[in-house]
């Protein structure tokens, strides 16, 4: 047996192999191995301890010597870092190695900061429960963070993977057995599809254990977070896919469908059947952060449809050769696309105009242009009343 099949073998059996170690992670941790430190991956974080799964079993470690001003580098679920040795008391979080993708979205502070809700995932889970009527402007909002999910050096360049080789979205459409009616079931499927070209739309029933085997071999490989509004049935699917009952649940509100933040913390769990999920609490905000690439990955078609333009800055408004609006004229591109579109490339600028000079001043240029343009055309109104 060569040198490469004896590491092989002894990451594939490492304790932690369960969590996701592999010889990437092995390699990057070395220089803290010589150093006597423990690998581990964070679990759970809380006031400033976390729990960390390593080799010697689950500790509690303080985060005091990781608790940088940057609120993009605070110690996350799903992280790998290296911890005091056994015998240490307190045990201590020493470093954080270097994360391959974040799920993070702007907090709603007016300081436009990031949060990140979990790191190094392979999969961002999008939940919508079919109890209540589909807000489709949202499950764009959740896959335009989820293909921004971005390489954890990155993040600081603003830089974003593209979803090939970042985390990979999926939609799940909970509680599917309130919707007996299968033509009805597949139309909704279809609309979400619409909404999310490209990416793969599961239809679930964690009650009826329906569509269970589907997701599990999806989420299988890797390491998955669950995302969703409260009474999405993220902790009921988290639940089944464990095979026992781990996560609380409770019931969501008859009137709206919604429900309480059973979930209060993000929790990272290894699943039976291979691959380790981050279940979290209910958003009921998601802004965007530096999610122009997922912006373009989601409204993909009206991209495309945008280099058939005459003019190359086409604002898709009014301008003649417009390749967009003659596709919403034609009823192949519908208006609310287009609409969600505008919305979320708006959005995600104020907020990278936060702290980027020369996007600043781009928009004020453009508000000078469109406003010379307005004074431009009442003038010549007013010269056709004269």
């Amino acid at each position: 047996m060569n040198s490469s099949s004896l590491s092989a073998s002894s990451v594939s059996s490492h304790p932690l192999a369960v969590y996701g170690w592999d010889a990437d992670w092995e390699a990057e941790f070395a220089p803290y191995a010589a150093q006597g430190l423990l690998p581990g991956r964070v679990a759970r974080v809380d006031r400033g301890l976390c729990d960390v799964l390593t080799p010697i079993g689950t500790v509690r470690a303080d985060t005091e010597f990781v608790v940088p001003r940057d609120p993009m580098k605070v110690v996350c679920t799903g992280d790998w870092v290296a911890v005091d040795p056994e015998g240490s008391d307190p045990l201590y979080v020493r470093t954080l190695l270097p994360r391959r993708t974040a799920f993070v979205r702007s907090t709603s502070s007016k300081r436009s900061e990031g949060q990140v809700l979990a790191t190094n995932i392979d999969h961002v889970v999008i939940c919508v429960s079919l109890a209540v009527e589909f807000d489709l402007g949202r499950i764009e909002r959740f896959l335009a963070l989820a293909m921004s999910s971005s390489n954890g050096e990155a993040l600081l360049h603003k830089s974003a993977l593209s979803w090939e080789s970042g985390a990979q979205p999926v939609v799940v459409l909970t509680k599917a057995d309130l919707v007996p009616d299968a033509v009805t079931l597949a139309h909704l499927v279809q609309d979400v599809e619409t909404t999310a070209p490209g990416v793969p739309v599961l239809t679930v029933s964690a009650t009826l254990g329906e569509g269970l085997d589907v997701l599990a071999a999806v989420v299988g490989g890797g390491t998955s977070v669950l995302l969703g509004q409260s009474g999405a049935g993220k902790s009921t699917l988290a639940n089944a896919l464990l095979g026992e009952d781990v996560m609380e649940v409770q019931a969501a509100r008859d009137v709206d469908g919604k429900g309480r933040h059973t979930t209060t913390t993000r929790n990272l769990l290894a699943l039976p059947g291979g691959g380790v999920l981050i279940d979290t609490p209910g958003l009921r905000g998601v802004g965007l952060w530096d999610a122009e690439t997922g912006v373009g990955q989601v409204f993909s078609e009206i991209e495309e449809l945008a280099e058939e333009c005459r003019f190359h800055d086409c604002a898709h408004e009014s301008e003649p050769g417009c390749a967009v609006l003659a596709a919403i004229d034609a009823g192949t591109l519908p208006v609310r696309r287009l609409e969600s579109y505008r919305k979320l490339l708006r959005e995600n600028q104020r907020i990278v105009a936060k702290t980027d000079a020369r996007v600043r001043a781009e928009i004020r240029k453009d508000w000078k242009r469109k406003g010379a343009e307005g004074k431009a055309a009442m003038e010549a109104k007013r010269g056709r009343w004269l």
